[in-house]
């Protein structure tokens, strides 16, 4: 049996709510399940209720096999160690200082080119071979 690590979607029209699950990968989204690790709710504004995962559980399943989908492995990397969001949400969500600069690379005179110096060399080479 192949597990995967999902969610279950609850919840009201408009209004969702989801289960993460270990499921067997066959079954369909809401059926049966084989162990629930947590939830996550998108709605809430309150970003430290928004989701909370039982690493624990969910190390144990990934250790065995389990394959986690794209969006619980997003959630497992956001909660880090301890399965809740950080004290900081607002800041690990905010966007990452710009990457500086890279120098410009110093450009070569065409004299000074390898290639040219490489042909050079190799036309040398064959002149003391002729004689």
């Amino acid at each position: 049996m192949s597990v995967r690590i999902r969610l279950k979607r609850m919840g009201r029209r408009h209004s969702p709510f989801y289960r993460i699950a270990a499921m067997d990968k066959r079954r369909a989204r809401d059926s049966k399940v084989i162990e629930l690790l947590g939830y996550y709710d998108p709605v809430n504004k309150d970003e430290s209720m928004q989701y909370k995962l039982n690493v624990e559980r969910i190390q144990y399943w990934i250790s065995v096999g389990a394959q986690p989908s794209d969006t619980v492995r997003s959630l497992i990397r956001r909660a880090g160690e301890d399965g809740m969001p950080p004290a900081s949400a607002k800041a690990a969500v905010s966007k990452p200082a710009p990457a500086p600069s890279k120098p410009a690379a110093k450009e070569t005179p065409a004299a000074e080119s390898p290639a040219k110096d490489a042909t050079a060399t190799a036309s040398s080479q064959s002149e003391d071979a002729a004689e």
